[in-house]
């Protein structure tokens, strides 16, 4: 099993990370951000990419990438709030995606499993986010719950229509979406999710994805790693989950390490990858 401490499984030295998905804006930060992002860089974090759930939230979002130089936002609407925001279109989208920091779009899907909007508005707001990714060329996040059959069907349709970039984050679904998603040439996401007891059949998929398609993110504050299960999670954690990736598919934390990164900047192409001088010279909050 793995162990109970973060510092008996860190990154070895010159190794990093990134963290693919957090929300940095929510609450649970509030009062000590600034320990969270410098709790994350020792860690070996490179890159934090915080997701809207929200258009009406982005301004948030933003001040929070200008605050720190190493985190990026997306923006979009979680479909929990498709509802509300279904005057977002797909224009608007590609508009707010000028801003410099703003490198992705969503986080917008299905969600079955809560089902707080309807699902016709559910849908309504994932076309119009894959038509900003496709015109943009920035990645879409994409949430799937309890929602396989549809989401994939929406991802060939839309597929049909012309290919977007995506990533299917918080991985959960079955073995079918999985391949099905590959298939169109998107990436799939494991949360601490891949780390829990119960969770070997997600690990049996993990296990056989191709290494190029394969990314580690920690949805913080939600979903902390086996070790800390039950507490608050933050983007420092992301290095369990990887550490549980590296044993699934049989190689080093390393190797996982440079491999997820990799599809990272490959995926999410407007985040620049980090240079020796931010290895002489951490990173440290803006001043702007």
């Amino acid at each position: 099993m793995p162990s109970s401490t973060l510092e008996d499984r860190r990154l070895p030295p010159g190794s990093t990370l990134v963290d693919s998905h957090c929300h940095l804006d929510f609450p649970d930060f509030a009062d000590e951000l600034d320990a969270v992002i410098g709790r994350a860089r020792s860690a070996g974090i490179a890159r934090l990419v915080t997701i809207s759930t929200r258009v009406a939230r982005l301004a948030k979002l933003l001040a929070i990438t200008e605050r720190f130089t190493d985190v990026y936002a997306s923006v979009g609407t979680h479909p929990h709030y498709a509802q509300e925001e279904l005057e977002v279109t797909a224009a608007a989208l590609v508009a707010y995606t000028r801003h410099p920091k703003i490198v992705a779009l969503g986080e917008a899907g299905l969600d079955y499993h809560y089902q707080r909007s309807p699902r016709r508005a559910q849908e309504q707001g994932f076309r119009a986010h894959i038509k900003a990714a496709r015109e943009t060329g920035l990645p879409l996040v994409i949430h799937s719950r309890d929602a396989d059959a549809d989401t994939a069907r929406i991802l060939e349709e839309e597929t049909g229509q012309g290919a977007f970039p995506a990533v299917l984050h918080c991985f959960t679904g079955g073995r079918e979406l999985a391949q099905r998603a590959i298939a169109l040439g998107l990436f799939i996401s494991f949360t601490g999710i891949l780390t829990f007891k119960s969770s070997a059949a997600l690990r049996a998929i993990a296990g056989e994805l191709p290494a190029d398609r394969i990314l580690v993110e920690t949805d913080a504050p939600y979903l902390a790693p086996g070790p800390f299960r039950g507490k608050r999670n933050e983007p420092a954690y992301v290095v369990e989950t990887a550490n549980v990736l590296a044993e699934t598919r049989g190689v080093s934390l390393d190797a996982i390490a440079q491999t997820t990164s990799e599809n990272f900047f490959r995926l999410f192409r407007k985040v620049p990858r980090p240079t020796d001088a931010d290895a002489m010279h951490p990173l440290k909050t803006s001043v702007a």
